[in-house]
């Protein structure tokens, strides 16, 4: 009767086990079948709100229909933050990106392809000036105008600072191992006597990369220089009425083009700075997906 009883008590925990194996694997069968919205939770990472590539992607949600999915706010540092967390756990994330961006070097990443073209293509960062900078500031405007560098400069800057230099350290560093690119900028410029001259500039880490490299121009070259971080919309306002002097971080032509249009014949623009920059929605290589048309699959 003892063995019976011992049968039938194995047989019992043989089933609850075949069982609990069962709802597992129907839990992960599940998992793996979540579609990539679901997977994302419908959400896409942004940065902060007065940016222009955040209406964009507003945008981007309605034409290509992606349903309930919602934009999520922040900054560049939420934003990367966020990304590393998911990628450290190799979890599905669709983030607001752009290049050059130290992300690309430290993650291994890929820009969804935009069928509809509502990003663009290749961008460039441009200097502009409040109008009179000529008149008032000439030697500032020359170096301005002619400051240009390369997506592997600002790249070097960033990573420095990502890897927890200070700022100001980090672009001096740049400084002093391209003395021949900032000689360009400066050739033939006389130096000033404590002018003053006011930067504005969205905290993007490639602005704050390219703003403190270029206060530490000016200020050997006799500048006070102020830096300003603000966000989009308010530091086109203060180039446009004259409450800053100038900014490097106009991404265009499309990418700020409702700034631009809306202050035109109210600032200068000085010149190029980085050419063939690049905006839009970005996942890690791990993802499964190609194009913005994959998210509300």
């Amino acid at each position: 009767m003892m063995k019976k009883v011992v049968g039938l008590g194995a047989v019992a925990l043989l089933a609850i086990g075949l069982a609990a194996c069962d709802n597992r694997g129907e839990k992960e069968k599940n998992d793996t079948e979540k579609s990539v919205a679901e997977s994302l939770d419908r959400q896409i990472i942004g940065i902060d709100p007065g940016a222009n590539i955040m209406t964009t992607t507003e945008k981007a949600i309605e034409e290509y229909e992606l349903k309930d999915f919602k934009l999520i706010s922040g900054s560049g540092a939420t934003m990367t933050a966020a990304l590393k967390r998911a990628y450290d756990k190799e979890q599905p994330i669709v983030v607001i990106g752009w290049t050059p961006h130290w992300k690309f070097a430290e993650f291994d990443l890929k820009f969804l392809d935009d069928p509809k073209g509502l990003y663009g293509g290749a961008e460039q960062i441009r200097t502009i000036g409040r109008q009179g900078l000529a008149d008032d500031l000439p030697e500032a405007h020359q170096i301005l105008s002619r400051f240009n560098w390369t997506e592997e400069d600002m790249n070097e800057v960033m990573k420095a600072i990502y890897e927890g230099e200070k700022e100001q350290d980090a672009a001096q560093s740049w400084i002093d191992a391209n003395s021949d690119k900032v000689a360009e900028w400066t050739d033939g410029v006389d130096k000033v006597d404590g002018d003053k001259i006011k930067l504005v500039y969205v905290a993007w880490d490639s602005e704050i990369a390219s703003h403190n490299v270029m206060k530490l121009v000016l200020e050997d070259m006799g500048y006070q220089v102020n830096l300003m971080q603000v966000e989009s919309g308010p530091m086109w306002t203060a180039v446009a009425d004259g409450s800053a002097d100038a900014s490097l971080a106009a991404w265009l032509p499309l990418t700020a083009k409702a700034y631009a249009d809306k202050f035109e014949g109210q600032f200068e623009e000085l010149g190029v700075s980085v050419d063939g920059v690049k905006v839009g929605l970005v996942v890690p290589e791990y993802m499964d997906i190609d194009s913005i048309e994959d998210l509300k699959n």
